[in-house]
């Protein structure tokens, strides 16, 4: 009988609606495919929509080992005014007249927040400092400074530009490596154009290999369950191969190793049957399993 552990394990991709938390959206994938062995990769904020990877039954071990280090995203950033939160969910704190800033001073401010920065991430993010989330300290009036972090931003393009009344409202899209804050962008490229700047909406469009494209939303899941990737599938996609014979493949399965072959990044093994069956590393005479993604007790 097929181990229900395999036989539903994989990778969801939901295109998360707004004013709903990464946790929310876990819960409601635990109700439909009725497990508790559902995690994510990574948060969407609630205000924002798009792109969140979940890991149901056995892929939730995969989760932590995806190298999800490039996101996408378009949003809308508004130029004329601070916020508490860097974003549209917080209270307006300084507004400033825009009527005398250009398109040439706008794509000039893009193009300082373009490539390698020290970006402060928002006060609401969820870093931790001294154990506790940024966000939570922010609601006890706590004062507290958070240090700047090495992010890239690959593209961040200018798509639209509306000037409405006292406000200039930009359209973007922007590639960024994992740990960039958008809200900080917007809130960066306000300041430096001396009027202030905030997010008013995000949408993240991809999350390493994952796209709209593979997205499913939670009403669709809710009335037919299934996963976007299975775990064979999801293995594949997001990690280097190696084929290996049936008997390298029984020997890594049951917890044993592999002759390296000289490769210093992470990588599927393959049996002869297209079967992903170990996330494998090598280390100096050895090439072991990281995780075991089809033990032989499931094979």
């Amino acid at each position: 009988m097929a181990d229900p552990s395999i036989e539903n394990a994989g990778l969801l991709v939901i295109d998360k609606a707004p004013d709903m938390t990464s946790h929310d959206v876990v819960a409601q994938c635990r109700k439909a495919f009725n497990t508790r062995r559902v995690g994510h990769a990574g948060t969407l904020d609630p205000m924002a929509t798009g792109v969140l990877v979940i890991g149901i039954e056995r892929a939730t071990k995969l989760l932590g080992l995806l190298s999800l280090t490039t996101k996408a995203y378009t949003a809308t950033i508004r130029l004329g005014a601070c916020t508490t939160t860097d974003d549209a969910e917080g209270e307006v704190i300084e507004t400033a007249d825009v009527s005398a800033i250009t398109v040439e001073q706008i794509a000039a401010g893009v193009s300082a927040l373009t490539g390698d920065l020290q970006q402060v991430p928002a006060k609401v993010s969820a870093i931790k400092v001294d154990g506790r989330r940024a966000h939570a300290l922010v609601r006890t009036g706590e004062e507290f400074d958070l240090p700047a972090r090495p992010v890239t931003v690959y593209r961040f393009d200018i798509l639209a530009i509306r000037r409405d009344g006292a406000f200039i409202d930009l359209d973007v899209e922007v590639d960024c490596s994992s740990g960039t804050y958008i809200r900080s962008l917007a809130r960066d490229l306000g300041a430096g154009l001396g009027v202030g700047g905030h997010l008013t909406v995000l949408r993240r469009t991809a999350v390493g290999p994952f796209t709209l494209e593979h997205a499913r939303t939670l009403d669709e899941v809710t009335e037919a369950p299934g996963v976007s990737l299975g775990i064979d599938a999801a293995a594949k996609l997001c990690f280097p191969l190696r084929d290996i014979s049936d008997e390298e493949a029984e020997s890594i399965s049951q917890g044993r190793w592999l002759e390296p072959i000289g490769r210093k990044e992470l990588y599927t093994v393959v049996d002869p049957a297209g079967q992903a069956i170990a996330l494998v590393q090598e280390k100096g005479r050895r090439a072991a399993s990281v995780m075991v993604v089809r033990p032989a007790t499931l094979r």
